[in-house]
C-alpha cells in the first residue's frame, strides 16, 4: 500500500470527510490526530488498516503508530487530503482552528504543553546526532582495526565532520528555541554562538571568570527564550519606522548582558545538577539503576512522553561527548525482541507468527513500537516479559558503564556509536535471552486456542 492509499484509509476511518479531524501532526513514528469525536468503532476501524502498527488513544489526541519515516510521509498526505476537501464536500460546523484551540485548552496542561515545546527544540537535532554519531563510531572501529589509518588526512577530515554537530550545537539550539517561542531565529543563533565564543575565556567580569560554553544547551535555550520574549515586547513598543534597527540591537544587547550576568550561570548550575545526578545514579547505583531504568522504559514509550528525555541526552552529549542513559534505555527494545521470539516459538496462530516476523527486523534495529502494539501489548504477559528483559539488559549495560555518541537510534544500529561495544552487545544478548525466558515461562493466551 502506498503512503497515499494508507492516508486515504486513515482519513476515511477517522471520518475526515465529516470534518471530524481538527488537527494533524506527527512525531518520528506516530501520526497524531486531534478529533472532535471518537468511539470504539472508529478505533477498531483504524486498527484494522494494513500498515497501522498500533493505536495509542490519549485524551488530547489519537496517536497512530506507523513507523519511522512512514509517519511523516502519511501525515503529509493526510494533511493534503484534508486541505483539498472543498467546502461543499464538508459540512460547516464552525471554525476548526478555534475548536482545536478549545480542545487543546481543555485537554492539555501547561506542563504537557511546555514539554512538547521543549521537545520541538531538540527533536530536529536527532538526524544530525545519528549521522555524526555513526560516522564517529565507524571511524573509531576503523582505528582499532588499523591504528595507522587515524593518521591519514581523509580520516582526520571525516573525524572533524563527525564532531560538527557538537561544534554547532549551541547555534542550532538557539535558532530552534527562538523559532519555537516566536523570536527571530538568527538572533537566537547569535546568542548561542556568543556563549560559546572562545574570546570569553580569560575575561574577568567583576570577579567572575567567564567560561565559553558554560551551561551548554540548557543555558542557550534559556537565553534564547528570554530574548524571544524581549523581542516580541519590543516589537509592540518601538515605532515601526525604527523597529528593524532598534529591536534586534536591543534584543542582542540585553540578551548578552542577561546571559553573562544571570542566565549562563543559572544554566550552568542546572546542567551541572543534571549531569552529576545522572552520573552519580549510574556510578553509585550501577546495575540496580540500570535495572530500574531498563524495566520502566517500555511503559514510558507507550505513553508517548519519552521525548522529554531528549534534552537530557543532548546535554550529556554536549558535556561529556556521550550519553550513558541511551544504551540503558535501548535495552527495553532488546527485551521486546526476546519476548517476541518466544511468542513466535509458542504460538500456533499463523497471523501472529507473520506479525512477529514482519516486526522483528525493525525491532532488531531499535524500532520497538510495531512489536509493542502488534505483538506483546495485545497479549499482555509478553509485554511484562519484555520489560523484564529490558531490566536485565539495562543492568548489564549500566554495569559496564556504556556510553553512546549518538541519540535517536537504538538496537543493533546503536552499536557503532558506543564506547564499549562488547559491553553493549553483552547487554543486548542479556535482554534477548531474559526477555525470551520470561515470556516462555509466563506464557500467554494464544489466539489459536480461543
Amino acid at each position: 500500500m502506498t503512503n497515499e492509499d494508507l492516508a486515504k484509509k486513515i482519513y476515511s476511518a477517522a471520518h475526515g470527510e465529516s470534518n471530524n479531524i481538527v488537527n494533524i501532526t506527527n512525531c518520528m513514528t506516530r501520526l497524531r490526530l486531534t478529533l472532535q469525536t471518537k468511539d470504539d468503532h472508529l478505533l477498531d476501524e483504524l486498527k484494522k488498516i494494513d500498515g497501522v502498527l498500533g493505536i495509542h488513544d490519549t485524551e488530547a489526541e489519537l496517536q497512530i503508530v506507523l513507523g519511522v519515516g512512514k509517519a511523516a510521509a502519511v501525515a503529509k498526505c493526510v494533511t493534503a487530503i484534508n486541505e483539498s476537501a472543498t467546502a461543499a464536500d464538508k459540512p460547516q460546523i464552525g471554525d476548526g482552528k478555534s475548536l482545536h484551540e478549545k480542545i487543546r485548552a481543555k485537554n492539555q496542561t501547561p506542563g504537557k504543553i511546555l514539554l512538547k515545546r521543549i521537545a520541538s527544540i531538540f527533536l530536529p537535532l536527532i538526524p544530525g546526532f545519528i549521522a555524526c554519531g555513526l560516522l564517529t563510531g565507524c571511524l573509531a572501529i576503523a582505528a582499532k582495526i588499523s591504528p595507522d589509518v587515524a593518521a591519514s588526512p581523509l580520516w582526520k577530515m571525516l573525524a572533524a565532520a563527525g564532531n560538527t554537530v557538537f561544534f554547532g550545537m549551541n547555534l542550532f539550539v538557539g535558532i530552534n528555541t527562538a523559532k519555537e517561542f516566536g523570536g527571530t531565529p538568527v538572533i537566537g543563533g547569535i546568542l548561542g554562538a556568543f556563549v560559546s565564543h572562545p574570546a570569553l575565556a580569560g575575561i574577568d567580569l567583576y570577579g567572575t571568570e567567564l567560561v565559553p560554553g558554560r551551561g551548554g544547551v540548557i543555558a542557550v535555550a534559556m537565553i534564547a527564550f528570554v530574548a524571544a520574549q524581549l523581542e516580541k515586547k519590543l516589537h509592540t513598543l518601538v515605532p515601526e519606522m525604527f523597529d528593524l534597527f532598534v529591536t534586534p540591537f536591543l534584543t542582542i544587547l540585553f540578551g548578552v548582558l542577561a546571559a553573562a550576568f544571570v542566565l549562563q550561570p543559572v544554566g550552568g548550575f542546572i546542567s551541572d545538577c543534571i549531569g552529576n545526578a545522572t552520573l552519580t545514579a549510574i556510578n553509585s547505583g550501577g546495575a540496580f539503576t540500570g535495572f530500574i531504568l531498563g524495566g520502566l522504559w517500555l511503559p514510558i514509550v507507550m505513553t508517548g512522553i519519552h521525548q522529554s528525555m531528549t534534552p537530557i541526552h543532548v546535554d550529556l552529549l554536549a558535556r561529556y561527548g556521550v550519553t550513558v542513559l541511551l544504551p540503558i534505555l535501548a535495552m527495553a527494545g532488546a527485551g521486546q525482541v526476546g519476548a517476541a521470539l518466544a511468542v513466535y516459538m509458542k504460538t500456533k496462530n499463523r497471523f501472529l507468527k507473520k506479525t512477529v516476523l514482519s516486526a522483528l527486523p525493525v525491532g532488531l534495529m531499535g524500532i520497538g513500537e510495531p512489536l509493542i502494539y502488534g505483538v506483546t501489548l495485545p497479549l499482555g504477559k509478553p509485554f511484562i516479559a519484555a520489560c523484564i528483559g529490558g531490566a536485565f539488559g539495562g543492568a548489564t549495560v549500566a554495569h559496564f558503564a556504556v556510553g553512546a555518541r549518538a541519540m535517536g537510534i537504538s538496537g543493533l544500529t546503536l552499536t557503532p556509536t558506543v564506547d564499549n561495544i562488547s559491553g553493549y552487545l553483552m547487554g543486548v544478548a542479556t535482554a534477548y535471552v531474559s526477555g525470551f525466558i520470561a515470556a516462555w515461562i509466563m506464557g500467554f493466551n494464544d489466539p489459536a486456542e480461543e
